[in-house]
Parts: structure tokens; sequence; C-alpha cells
């Protein structure tokens, strides 16, 4: 036991007074502690960039879309290509030429001009008329107009269409383009003559042999209209001249934020967030245009066609939203994992007591490899990760599958890191009662 102050000598309670009082003249004298140093500036600019990384990440997405879709026109002939078999599609463009041909039909001359043998061959394709010969004859060409536009003659002919009409989307969306390309109230629109000459012919198949008569109708089916898009042309223009070297940009911005950053490990889980963010925020945008678009569609304009085309021109550019909100997620994921906040640690404990008991209860040791994978193993999970997201970023046009596939290929990964890893340690093993 160590005696009490009170009843220790009066000579070593001087002593320890002693001792004291020069302890605290030693630190007087020393003067005040020199102040930690600040970096505020250094957090000011690597904050700046992170905001800036946001702001660049939707333009990113935005400038990669006008590149390879709008500037190619393979791309977009492929982007359009399904369009020709959408119900809503081949609804319009069955209501289009039907009336088209219709308007161009003299029913005056219709049964005067079918001669006496070809009487009976008409009355069996329009069928018994219980009402105006109208009704009959609409109702004859709006079949015969649905059964083209259902085959895969008119997927052809979309195709060869839409690789026609490429240039003047292009103009639409950059003002770039030659005087040939004609746009109408700055409307860029399929011409339906090649269709409603093919229904012409196999109007004449079917024994209406008036249809011959109806002369070459160029009629159009809207594709888009530039109304809202003509304003932003010259910044779209230039996000297409930037093509792949805005989101090079950004991504460098980023790991400048993070490399200038104090706490580097939070700048980067703010990096990783602000990416996200920016990609949601031009998902939110594109869902708010689609609305705005439709809205200010002219009348006569299909609106479910509308709203197809219009999906089908920004499917990639959707797609690419919910691949950088899956990057930026991963890599903000990971660095708050490796911290050493209390509930990333404690998240970090589970997985590793899980996956440490699976290899305990297997009775294996890692030996050389697994000593290795612990000296390793913060590079060998970084590199998991950055391999990830690389390959979600250079991929061509990934679906959601292909993303899902690829994050649990990269949980696999660091699983397996964390299987091996061994530091040497003996292992707890469960012995039998006895």
């Amino acid at each position: 036991m160590t005696p009490d102050r009170e009843d220790r000598p009066p000579s070593e309670a001087s002593d320890d007074i002693a001792e004291l009082r020069a302890r605290v003249a030693q630190l007087e004298s020393a003067g005040p502690a020199p102040p930690r140093p600040r970096h505020h500036l250094r957090s000011f600019f690597a904050g700046l960039l992170i905001v800036l990384v946001a702001i660049l990440t939707p333009l990113s997405a935005v400038a990669t879309w006008a590149s390879d879709i709008v500037g190619d026109t393979d791309r977009y002939v492929a982007t359009m290509e399904p369009l020709a078999s959408d119900p809503d599609v081949q609804a319009a463009v069955t209501n289009r030429v039907t009336n088209v041909i219709m308007e161009n039909i003299d029913l005056k001359t219709l049964l005067s001009d079918v001669a006496p043998a070809d009487r009976p061959r008409l009355e069996k394709a329009l069928g018994k008329l219980s009402g105006p010969l109208t009704s009959g004859l609409s109702g004859f060409v709006h079949n015969t107009v649905q059964k083209f536009v259902s085959s895969d003659a008119f997927e052809k002919l979309w195709t060869g269409l839409n690789r026609r009409v490429h240039t003047a989307v292009d103009k639409a969306l950059t003002g770039r383009g030659g005087g040939a390309v004609k746009l109408t109230n700055d409307t860029v629109t399929i011409d339906l003559a090649p269709v409603i000459a093919e229904v012409k012919q196999r109007l004449v198949d079917r024994g209406l042999g008036v249809a011959s008569k109806i002369p070459d109708v160029h009629t159009d089916f809207t594709v888009l209209t530039s109304d809202s898009i003509g304003k932003i042309k010259k910044g779209f223009r230039l996000l297409q001249l930037m093509g792949v070297w805005l989101p090079i940009l950004t991504l460098v911005l980023a790991a400048v934020a993070v490399l200038l950053a104090v706490r580097k490990r939070r700048a980067l889980v703010a990096a990783g967030i602000a990416i996200a963010v920016g990609a949601a925020i031009l998902g939110i945008g594109l869902w708010a245009f689609r609305a705005i678009y439709l809205d200010g569609l002219p009348a006569g304009v299909s609106q479910p066609a509308a709203r197809a085309v219009y999906d089908a021109l920004v499917r990639f550019l959707r797609t690419t939203v919910r691949m950088v909100i899956t990057v930026g997620v991963v890599v903000a994921l990971a660095a708050w994992l490796t911290g050493e906040g209390r509930a990333a640690t404690r998240v970090t404990a589970m997985w590793r007591g899980g996956i440490g008991a699976v290899r305990d209860a297997a009775g294996l040791t890692g030996g050389p490899v697994g000593a290795w994978v612990h000296r390793a193993k913060t590079w060998l999970n970084w590199t998991v990760v950055a391999v990830s997201a690389v390959i979600m970023l250079v991929w061509d046009r990934p679906t959601g599958v292909v993303i899902v596939w690829i994050a649990l290929c990269a949980l696999i990964a660091l699983a397996v890191i964390e299987f091996l890893d061994d530091d040497g340690s003996p292992h707890m093993t469960a012995t039998p009662a006895g």
C-alpha cells in the first residue's frame, strides 16, 4: 500500500512541491505551444474542386452522349431501330399514312374506274358494307397499312429512313449541317413517301386498282421538335466537340481535389458523393425535360409515339446516369469503410468476422500467400475498386445487368482477398465438449 500524503514525512512533501514548481516554471519559460498548422486554403480549393466535379459530371455524361449518339450515324440508327416494332410508333405511322391515302382517293370515281371483271374482287376486299363507302374503304386501307407496318419490310425501310434523317437530327441539336438539310419550324421529320408507295402497291395487289392513281405524296412523321433545344444549340455543340475529354477532365479534377485535401479519405468520400449527386441531377433533369418537351409538341403529333422516340434517344444517357451513380456510391462507400469511424469500423468488423469464421471453420491457413495478401491488402482492395470503376466507365453502353454483374464480381474479389488474408496469428478453433 502506498502511504497517504498526510502520512508522508514533511521533507518528502516539500520535495514534491519543489519538483512540481520546477516543472511549472519550465513550462512557463518554454512559452505557449506552437499553433497547429492550418490548411484552410488547401481545404477551400479541395472543396471548390469537388463542387466543380459535381457540376461537370452531368455535362460529361451529356458530352459523351452527344459525341456517341448524335455524332455517329451508325449509333443513332441502332438506337432508333427498335422503334420500328414499337406499338405506339406503328400506330402513329399507320394513322398518318392511312389519312394521307384517304385524302388522295377520289371516292366518286372509285367504282366507275373499276373494271367489271375486278368488281367482285373489290367487293370481297371491302366486304359487305353496312355503312358509308368511306368507312369501309378507310378500314380496308388502315388494315393494309397496319399489316405492312408490322412486317419485316417496314423495319428495313425504317432503318434506311433514319439513316438519311440523322443529318437533320445532328443539325437540329448542334446547328451543324449543310444547306441540303431542311428543318421546317425547327422540327425534324421522316418523310413517309416510301411507306406510302409500298402501301399503294399492296392496295393494288388486293384489288383496289384506283390506288395506283394516287400521286407521289410526301408526308412527314415528326421525330423531334427543336423549339426548346434550339436555345442551347451552341452549348450542345460545344459539349459534342469536347466529347470524351470532358469526362477525363472531371476525373482529373476529382483526383486533384483528393490529393490537395488535408483529410484525403474524407475528400474521396465527398468526391464520390459529388459524382453520384451530379449524375442524379441529370437523371431528374431528363425526366423533367421529357414532360416539358411532350407538352410543347404540336397538336397533330402523336404523344405516345413522341414519348417512345424521346425514350429511345436518351436510353443510353439514362444508362450512363445509373452507371455513374453506381460508381460514385461504390467509391464513396469504399473510402468510408476503410476509415476509422465507429459505424465503418463496426461494419468492417462484421465483414471480416463473417469471412474469418468461414475460414476458421474450414481449417485453412493462408501460408506465404496469406502473409503477402495481409501486407498488400489495402492496395489490393483499392485496386479491385479502381478496376471495377474503370470497367464501368469504358464499357460500351453498359446495361443495368452489366452494372450489377460488375458490382457482384468486385464484391466477390474483395471477399476472396479477405479470405486469403492471414497475419500469422493463431486462430481460435472450437473444441468439442468431452
